[in-house]
């Protein structure tokens, strides 16, 4: 994180090319991150075409957005605890049971929101 006193304009350019490096590390080093990103790809398009109104089509595709913020906080999560030691340690793998619990809880509500909308 070269860089990290910069201000003005220059913050906002380093913390943009510092996000792109975040979605870089989590697509190779996350299995699940990729395959909610192949389903919001596979969605999207649906929401555009199945959503009536303006307001469906952005509930539609907000869930799945929803679902690729909670992953990336949680491979943040698990990045943190690895870092720390892969070692069993009863208070990491919480926090790993936590993050993966907050994606379902996500996933859940993604799903809700297709099928209240489209079907109900």
């Amino acid at each position: 994180m070269a860089n990290q006193n910069a201000k003005g304009f220059k913050r906002i350019v380093n913390a943009f090319f510092f996000s792109l490096s975040g979605f870089k590390a989590t697509w190779f080093h996350e299995e699940a991150f990729r395959q909610e990103v192949w389903l919001f790809i596979v969605t999207t398009p649906l929401a555009v075409w199945l959503g009536e109104t303006n307001i469906e089509k952005l509930l539609l595709i907000g869930s799945m957005v929803l679902v690729l913020l909670v992953e990336l906080l949680n491979s943040a999560v698990e990045a943190v605890v690895d870092r720390v030691g892969f070692e069993h340690h009863e208070l990491s793998g919480r926090a790993k049971d936590i993050g993966s619990a907050a994606v379902m809880l996500s996933l859940v509500w993604a799903a809700a929101t297709w099928i209240l909308i489209l079907f109900l």
